[in-house]
């Protein structure tokens, strides 16, 4: 059986951060030397996987793997994973979408495979510009992530976070720079409840998209009056 080798792992959830850190990594290395893992974790947006397998071939990715994970909603609940729960900001609290551990159990998992073919890059969407009260999207969590890592396996991973300080606006304009900005508006799925596109546009996740396409359209149009 032949040996695949890698130079970079991208955490692919089919929704706007993930498909943009796939171009990313794409155009870096080469379609052909990046690899993407999704997570199927008893999600009720499970309608995701479907989008991140069309955004692998798009993309010319060969190496898609989709883990399965069943046990998940054995050791904790929420919003994503009981559909009965509302979704909503909680004052002083982090949202009922909170998965705990999530980031944790995808950057390592995503590791291992990632070592496995040679990669010392991982790639992940967090933001923590645009924080919404999820303790594993800052920065502080992906260094002690990374150190975690590295000691636990003896490989020198890099955690790669692209939009880390940026802002949803920002993340939008360099889609629009890399052509990906009407792929990523249509065929992503950002919405907690699987509506893909522009979503369900009440949701935390679609208000925050939306305020940032919006932000950025209005830059880019202030732009082009002034020439």
């Amino acid at each position: 059986m032949k040996v695949v080798q890698l130079d970079a792992v991208v955490v692919l959830s089919g929704g706007q951060d993930s498909a943009l850190c796939l171009k990313l990594a794409c155009d870096r290395y080469g379609a052909d030397r990046v690899g993407a893992i999704t997570f199927n974790y008893g999600q009720r947006h499970a309608i995701e996987t479907q989008y991140a397998k069309r955004l692998v071939k798009f993309m010319g990715v060969k190496h898609h793997k989709i883990i399965k994970i069943d046990f998940y909603n054995q050791l904790t609940t929420n919003a994503l994973l009981d559909p009965k729960k509302l979704i909503h900001k909680r004052k002083g609290a982090s949202p009922t979408t909170v998965v705990e551990g999530r980031n944790a159990f995808f950057l390592l998992t995503a590791g291992i495979w990632a070592k496995s073919v040679g990669a010392k890059k991982v790639y992940t969407g967090v933001s923590q510009a645009d924080y919404s009260g999820y303790p594993d999207c800052r920065a502080v969590f992906i260094k002690a992530q990374q150190k975690m890592m590295r000691l636990a396996m003896e490989w020198d991973f890099e955690i790669v976070t692209p939009f880390m300080k940026m802002s949803k606006a920002q993340e939008w304009a360099l889609a629009d720079r890399l052509g990906m900005l009407e792929y990523i508006r249509e065929k992503t799925v950002t919405c907690y409840r699987g509506v893909p596109g522009d979503g369900c546009g009440t949701c935390p996740a679609c208000q925050l998209r939306a305020r940032g396409l919006k932000d950025y359209l209005s830059q880019k149009e202030k732009k082009k009056a002034e020439k």
